[in-house]
């Protein structure tokens, strides 16, 4: 597994889950079918943290909050009462994000190391640059910034929903997309101000100085 664990992690995290879900949903429902395509991750994460003694946070993420959101709407019962579980399970997972903060491991770095790893850098050499002062507040902010994505949608439809009741769904679509989209332009640009302070650089820069290199050799 040691070797190959970039294959496993998307093998596990990804195309089980997908295989799973397409193979089944027609069989036993979209709701079980969610449920059981969550197994392989979920057993892979324990298997994986038993052999590497390093957890893949993203993947249990993503596998754990898919699960949880079909979960409660399913057991909402009703329209309304699945807009109110949509509205509390975002402010419920941007107070996580916030939680993550006041630990000082904030979520957004954790998930960082973990794509990072997968592109085949050091878990323990990212750890040491990612806390560094500077780089830490910064992924601090930005996982503030997936905090203040989703509350403020979910305070909007609040609104919506105590006005106009199951209409809601549809209404302020637009709105909460375009704020959507706005913040995660300004949190990617986080992303991208942390590669440059570690001077990390794109497939294309190294292809290119690669080239450059061969090129100066001739």
């Amino acid at each position: 597994m040691k070797k190959n664990i970039v294959l496993w992690d998307l093998i596990c995290y990804a195309v089980f889950p997908l295989v799973i879900w397409h193979a089944s949903r027609e069989y036993i429902g979209d709701y079980y079918a969610m449920l059981v395509s969550t197994i392989p991750g979920l057993v892979y994460s324990v298997i994986r943290f038993m052999v590497l003694k390093k957890v893949n946070f993203l993947g249990i993420y993503m596998i754990v909050t898919l699960a949880i959101g079909t979960l409660i709407d399913v057991l909402a019962g009703s329209a309304i009462q699945m807009l109110w579980n949509s509205v509390i399970y975002s402010f419920t997972l941007s107070l996580l994000l916030i939680f993550s903060i006041i630990i000082n491991k904030p979520l957004y770095l954790l998930f960082a190391t973990d794509v990072m790893e997968l592109q085949g850098r050091d878990r323990n050499i990212l750890k040491q640059e990612f806390y560094q002062k500077k780089i830490l507040f910064i992924f601090k902010l930005i996982t503030l910034g997936f905090a203040f994505q989703g509350i403020l949608p979910a305070s909007i439809k609040v609104w919506l929903i105590l006005n106009y009741g199951v209409e809601a769904f549809d209404k302020g679509i637009v709105l909460r997309q375009v704020i959507s989209w706005t913040i995660s332009a300004v949190l990617i640009y986080g992303f991208v101000h942390i590669a440059k302070l570690l001077n990390y650089k794109s497939d294309a820069e190294l292809e290119r100085e690669s080239q450059q290199a061969k090129g100066g050799s001739i």
